[in-house]
Parts: structure tokens; sequence; C-alpha cells
């Protein structure tokens, strides 16, 4: 994996996974169901239990699997010479285990999240991470461009 390639995985982790935390976000605040608290909680994790992490500091743990996703995601395309259709294909086949996180992660938390069973909350997390998925092939098409032409003499 070439380090353009890296940093390509990285820019479109860092988009993606940004796009799925506001998406989150403004859901939580518009409807009260706190998805976003559910994408960000660490709290079950035994390290991190007994401290009280800032959002930002969350917010990049989100970011760090979202980049790994992304990396992933530019090494598969490329190394298996994926074309452009087959990019959204696997776009959902690496994002689709994350929305059956739900159910660990609802059960684990600590604090206040969505129930395990809340179909509302279910649903939201689903539609988040399918926008999360969709965002990825074009925004690899973006991050991928040549964006230096020379001009002929």
């Amino acid at each position: 994996m070439t380090f353009k390639q890296t940093g390509a995985g990285i820019v479109l982790g860092l988009i993606s996974g940004t796009i799925l935390g506001l998406f989150f976000k403004w859901i939580q605040g518009s409807t009260g169901i706190r998805v976003y608290v559910l994408l960000l909680n660490v709290d079950f994790i035994p390290v991190f239990a007994s401290k009280n992490l800032p959002e930002w500091q969350e917010f990049s743990f989100h970011l760090l699997i979202s980049i790994i996703i992304g990396v992933v995601f530019v090494y598969l395309k490329e190394k298996l010479n994926i074309s452009s259709k087959g990019g959204w294909l696997l776009s959902m086949l690496l994002t689709f285990p994350t929305v059956f996180l739900y159910f660990p992660l609802s059960y684990l938390a600590v604090q206040e999240v969505p129930g395990i069973l809340n179909g509302m909350a279910i649903f939201l997390w689903t539609a988040g991470h399918l926008i999360y998925a969709l965002s990825i092939p074009p925004l690899y098409k973006q991050t991928t461009k040549t964006k230096i032409k020379l001009k002929k003499g």
C-alpha cells in the first residue's frame, strides 16, 4: 500500500466518519434518541470505564474506526481493481457489520443510550450507517482525483 493510498484512506475515513457523526448529532438533537451518544460511547471498555472523557476524545475513537474502514476500502478497491460500481458494493460490505454493533453497544453501555430493542433507534442507526456507506464511493473519487493538470506549451 502506497503513502498516497494510505492518505486517501485516512481522508476518506475522516470525512465519512464526520458525516456520520454530524448526522447522528443532528438526529439526537432533533428527536432526543441518543444515537450520537451510542456512537461515541466507550464507557463499557474497562480502560475508559472510570474516566469521563470529553466528547472530542470519544469522537476521535469513532474517527479511528472510520479511518480503518477508509484505508481498507482504498486498499481493497485498488488491490483488487474493483470497478466504480463494485466500489458501492464494497462500501456496503465493509459498513454492513457496523449496523449490528448497535446491539452490543446498546447492551454494554453504562450511560443512558437507546434500549437494545428500540425500533426507532435501530432504524436511525441503520439509516446513518447507510448514509456513511453511500458517502464512501463519491468521497473516494474526490480524494483520489489528480488535481494537477499540466498545460501544453
